[in-house]
Parts: C-alpha cells; structure tokens; sequence
C-alpha cells in the first residue's frame, strides 16, 4: 500500500511540475519578444528594420501568442489523457479513499473547462486582438484579459486541489490489523514459547 501512495505521489508531483513548467515557458515566450527587439542579432536587425518597430513588435508579439495558444490545447490534451491513467491508476491501483478519487475528478473537471470552454474561447479572441494597435481600446481585448484570468484561476484552483491531495496522500495511515497483531503477541495467554 505504502508502495501505490509513493507512487501516487510521484504522479501528482509530475503533473504539477508540468504545470508550473508550462506556465513559465508562457511568461518567458511573451518575455522573448522584448529581449528580441532590444537586442537583436545583426542579420535579424536588417529584417526588423523593413517592419518598422511597430510591426516588428506586432509579429512577434503574434508569433509567442501563436506558439502558447499551441501549449494551451497540447497541454490541455496531456492533462486530460494524464489525468484520467491517474485517477484509474488511483482507482484500480490503491486503496485510495473517497477523498483522493473526488480531488482527481475536481481536477479533471477543471481541465476539461479549460480544454472545451476557456481554451477555444482564448485562441479566437486572441487571433483577433493580434493585431490591434496597443493604444486602440477594444472590448475583445477585454474579454481576452476576462478569460485569461479565468484560466489563471483555474490553474491556481487545480494546484490548491493537487496540494490538498498530496498532502492526503503523504499523511501516514496505520494499519489497525497491524496493531492488533503487535497486540496479540504481547499478551500472556498468547506467547509461543515453549518453556
């Protein structure tokens, strides 16, 4: 039993990890674009320059968004397929309780919104607000930012959810037949030497 928790474990921590991880490659793709324009390499200077600063900025801006709505449905698929062999895994694999099979299911639940409802909705409105001048209002934009932050909020919901789990799975349980045992052997009437 000791053996499926730590393996459990290990599973959420993946899943976890992953998350962080694709968060980070989403801030640093959008990152990126500033570090590119503010020093870029001598040929790549040449090519910007025809642009102009403004569509320089504008394509590459498109590009990071481009490359992190692709994560946003790959990562979305991982969850989804990953999530669901975790929670059979839990399942069919463990004596996990109640609890650890609910968290799963809120978790999966959660990707499955972000997948079907939040994600199209992200890339659509996204590929629309791509190239609207950064000064000119639009209420797209502000939808995008609406969503954006509604999938934030997911994902933050997902790791408080991992957490609770992971703590429910790191927590010790002792067996109560194991103590019944250690409390039958040192009982007198049950003593096994012979004298």
């Amino acid at each position: 039993m000791m053996h499926s928790r730590r393996m459990a474990c290990f599973f959420l921590g993946i899943w976890v990890g992953a998350a962080i991880l694709m968060t980070g490659v989403a801030v640093e793709n959008d990152r990126s674009v500033d570090r590119v324009l503010s020093r870029p390499s001598p040929s790549a200077l040449v090519s910007l320059k025809a642009l102009g600063p403004g569509g320089a900025q504008m394509l590459l801006r498109y590009e990071a968004a481009e490359q992190n709505r692709w994560f946003l449905r790959a990562w979305g698929i991982v969850q989804l397929i990953g999530g669901s062999l975790f929670f059979l895994f839990l399942l069919l694999g463990t004596r996990e309780g109640k609890f650890s099979l609910a968290a799963v299911l809120v978790m999966l639940a959660l990707v499955l919104v972000q997948l079907f409802l939040l994600t199209p909705a992200l890339v659509s409105l996204g590929r629309l607000v791509d190239f609207l001048p950064a000064n000119q209002p639009s209420g797209d934009r502000s939808r995008l930012w609406v969503l954006d932050g509604g999938y934030a909020l997911m994902e933050a919901l997902k790791l408080a959810v991992a957490l609770l789990l992971g703590a429910s799975l790191m927590r010790h349980r002792r067996s109560g037949d194991a103590r019944e045992e250690l409390d039958m052997i040192d009982k007198p009437n049950h003593r096994h030497v012979n004298r």
